[in-house]
């Protein structure tokens, strides 16, 4: 294959962040009485990937959608806040194969986060100047589909030699949706309905495909 643009996911495909947003959801969570036991990294497997405040409806069924407000805007400022300066775990091989493919290639990021998310984490690594442009549903409330069309436009980018990497059914629906070739990361936190023939155990191998 021949790729020149390159649009990833974020969590689950370039880093793991639950080691660090874990205690700020219990921190938050404990504040308002609303668990009884602490989570723990583990419990946000099934989570990665989707919307804060999907997460907190599935966590917290009953909660007014009041509440359920007023805890994602505090989770989310004590995320960006706390992984600019912590960070997350960079999966082996994410930030030697970054940089020698921004040498070659223009490098996206289309995530579910939160607005400030995708930014804490090129801040923490410094990698601002390897990546073109990123888009959030924090920052346009719009799907991950949707997203990823509208960088796309905004960049001039052609089906014919972009492709998108993650780790979940989302990403892949997301990405045929649009026309564009995926590439599975299977060391991340989802699984596709059916085998996919073109993933990846460790990032090393993204190079292999493109």
């Amino acid at each position: 294959m021949n790729y020149k643009n390159l649009i990833f996911d974020l969590d689950g495909t370039l880093w793991d962040s639950r080691a660090t947003i874990i205690k700020i959801w219990n921190d938050v969570l404990n504040k308002h009485q609303l668990i009884q036991q602490e989570l723990k990294p583990d419990d946000m497997n099934q989570y990665m990937g989707l919307l804060a405040h999907d997460i907190l409806k599935d966590m917290l069924p009953g909660v007014s959608d009041q509440q359920i407000q007023e805890l994602l805007s505090e989770v989310v400022a004590r995320e960006n806040e706390v992984l600019g300066i912590q960070g997350g775990i960079l999966y082996p091989g994410v930030e030697e194969t970054l940089k020698s493919l921004a040498n070659t290639h223009n490098l996206f990021i289309v995530s579910n986060c939160q607005d400030g998310y995708i930014e804490s984490f090129l801040e923490y690594y410094r990698f601002e100047a390897l990546f073109v442009d990123f888009e959030s549903h924090g920052r346009t409330q719009k799907t991950k589909s949707e997203n990823i069309r509208l960088l796309m436009e905004r960049n001039g980018l052609s089906t014919e030699n972009s492709v998108y990497v993650g780790d979940t059914q989302t990403d892949y629906d997301s990405a045929t949706s649009n026309n564009l070739p995926f590439i599975f990361c299977e060391y991340g936190f989802g699984k596709l309905s059916k085998k996919h023939e073109t993933q990846i155990s460790v990032f090393f191998d993204l190079k292999k495909y493109i």
